[in-house]
């Protein structure tokens, strides 16, 4: 009972920060893997969830990016594109948002898709920045540079894992078996390179483009922890309950803090 009074107060919490359009620090933690999952969802009684993320503020200014120790980058990114941590587009419509179901799905069987995500290095610069995909799906990873790249990522619950792949060279495809959220990925060679991957064990994620808009589709009813991801602004959570075959709307707000 006291855990379940401590859950609660730990939801409300959340809650309230979101209403304020507050977020959290950006590490949003681990999700665990239910045991012996056995429900299938019935799409007869499947609702959805959508919404929109926005920044509420103007966007910093990119940070400029020196890459005239290689040359084939500077030539293929001379505008030095694909790097701002803030992307927005209409309205402050705001992208690079991993909204996803954090808590209340229970027992459920999901497959992995066999179709695999694709993660490029373009101009010597990952795209997309963000990359969400379940566990054991493939990630393609692919290089399209005239010059050496390594990939390597720091992540806790998977492994670190460090690859390297010279220019046209066939696409690296790696799996993760372990669900893991914001799991960074880096190059050595080329230290302005980065992004991140979130490992999931169900479906009911999005990343948002610069429309800032999202899809949470065939969503058991139930109620639900949806937590909204930036790298920059942290982290809020919003709790909802949904019906059969019931549809919500919901919306992050993101605030830009003004230095002082």
């Amino acid at each position: 009972m006291k855990a379940l009074r401590f859950y609660r107060a730990v939801t409300i919490a959340a809650s309230v920060l979101a209403a304020c359009g507050e977020g959290r620090g950006t590490d949003p933690g681990s999700l665990t893997a239910t045991a012996a999952p056995a429900a299938v969802v019935d799409p007869a009684t499947a609702g959805q969830v959508t919404g929109t993320v926005v920044l509420d503020g103007p966007p910093p200014a990119p940070s400029p990016v020196d890459m005239h120790s290689e040359p084939a980058c500077a030539k293929a990114n001379p505008s030095a594109a694909g790097f701002r941590e803030v992307l927005t587009g209409a309205n402050g419509a705001l992208a690079n948002v991993v909204v996803f179901v954090r808590a209340g799905l229970g027992i459920y069987r999901f497959d992995a898709p066999k179709q695999p995500a694709v993660l490029d290095q373009k101009g010597c610069a990952y795209d997309p920045r963000v990359v969400a995909l379940v566990t054991n799906q493939p990630l393609e990873i692919r290089n399209h540079d005239d010059t050496i790249h390594n990939i390597h990522a720091t992540a806790k619950v998977n492994g670190e894992w460090n690859k390297a792949q010279r220019a046209g060279s066939p696409a690296l495809t790696v799996s993760f078996p372990n669900p893991e959220l914001a799991i960074p990925l880096i190059c050595n060679v080329h230290p302005w390179m980065r992004a991140f991957v979130f490992v999931f064990t169900n479906p009911y994620y999005a990343v948002t483009s610069t429309t800032g808009a999202f899809e949470l589709r065939n969503l058991p009813p139930g109620t639900y922890t949806i937590e909204a991801w930036h790298e920059k602004y942290g982290i809020q959570d919003q709790t909802l309950m949904l019906g059969p075959h019931e549809s919500k709307s919901i919306s992050f707000r993101f605030k830009v803090r003004i230095a002082r």
